[in-house]
């Protein structure tokens, strides 16, 4: 169920829905598509109230994680559909038809079975087959969720590439993360069918407003600590820990610490925040690792650059980070 839905997306923006399953996100992508009508509230296009109209008279178009090719018809009489029930002309058609190819790079394809192509191949596919028409509004509803990490990679370049050439509005929905900060003008992140933080994709990262937000988005270590003190660059708990965080002079009470993992740093152990290193994975360019420390009473989660060294299963090191990378949000 969706309560307290409220935004305003910008003409030629790329707005992403970004949470877990049953959220909301997709409930809210059928609203604007005419698919759901909400029991209250209202959508508006342009200042123009459109909810009450059906879903093949709003001038916007979905895109839906699986493929929703016709398999008797060919590439180009698939993306030519909506324009002959439209009873657009045949000469126009074609243009349209490959002007749309072109967009996706798949020039020469409207010949081609269906049958015959990637999954990648067909989701550029159901792509022109949505923007041949034309719409003020593109919704996409996880559209590379079915492809793999080589081609979902690939397609998130070819997105970005025809949202700038269209300039249209894109409303994109997802559950990962990393694809809505790769693609995203801004995030309206859900949670439980509300909207609890909407903006930049780089505002949410580096200042998300809730610790659902922060754990959600670039899972951020988030510890639960009472302050006792506070000064320009760090925070007195009450337990006589002092830990780095800047700008928060003045705050007591019950907070989330945010620190993302690439912020963490380790030092030799004897410090305050002495952990025990449970467990390390090699990712190329960096390595993660998550180490216990008593004193957060919590896992720590690192992705520390390969050249800085590694750091071995059942290593004691001390857990350090910079103040300014860390964030104090109240728990309410």
């Amino acid at each position: 169920m969706l309560t307290d839905i409220n935004f305003e997306v910008a003409e030629g923006e790329f707005l992403t829905f970004l949470g877990p399953s049953g959220c909301g996100k997709t409930t809210t992508l059928r609203a604007i598509a005419g698919f759901v009508t909400p029991s209250e509230g209202r959508v508006f296009l342009e200042g123009e109230d459109i909810t009450g109209l059906p879903p093949h008279k709003r001038p916007v178009n979905m895109v839906f994680q699986h493929s929703t090719l016709f398999p008797h018809l060919d590439v180009g009489q698939n993306i030519a559909f909506g324009l002959k029930v439209a009873k657009v002309p045949k000469r126009e058609i074609e243009e349209r038809v490959l002007e749309s190819l072109a967009l996706v790079r798949l020039d020469g394809f409207e010949r081609r079975r269906t049958t015959e192509l990637s999954g990648g191949q067909r989701q550029r596919v159901n792509l022109a087959r949505a923007i041949v028409n034309q719409p003020k509004v593109l919704l996409l509803d996880e559209p590379l969720a079915a492809l793999d990490l080589k081609i979902r990679l690939e397609m998130e370049v070819e997105l970005r590439r025809v949202h700038r050439e269209l300039g249209s509005t894109f409303i994109y929905v997802t559950h990962d993360q990393r694809e809505a900060l790769a693609l995203s003008d801004r995030i309206a992140v859900f949670q439980d069918g509300k909207v609890i933080q909407c903006d930049t994709a780089e505002a949410i990262y580096r200042e998300p407003e809730s610790q659902f937000a922060a754990s959600f988005v670039g899972d951020a270590n988030v510890f639960e600590i009472e302050v006792e003190s506070a000064d320009d660059d760090s925070v007195e708990t009450a337990g006589g820990l002092r830990l780095p965080v800047s700008g928060c002079a003045g705050s007591q009470g019950s907070y989330w610490l945010v620190v993302r993992p690439e912020d963490i740093r380790f030092g030799p152990p004897g410090g305050a925040l002495e952990a025990s290193v449970i467990d390390a994975a090699f990712r190329g360019s960096s390595l993660t690792y998550r180490a216990d420390c008593a004193a957060l009473e919590s896992t720590v989660k690192a992705e520390i650059p390969d050249e800085l060294g590694t750091a071995d299963v059942g290593t004691r090191v001390t857990i350090t980070w910079s103040a300014d990378r860390a964030r104090l949000l109240p728990r309410d």
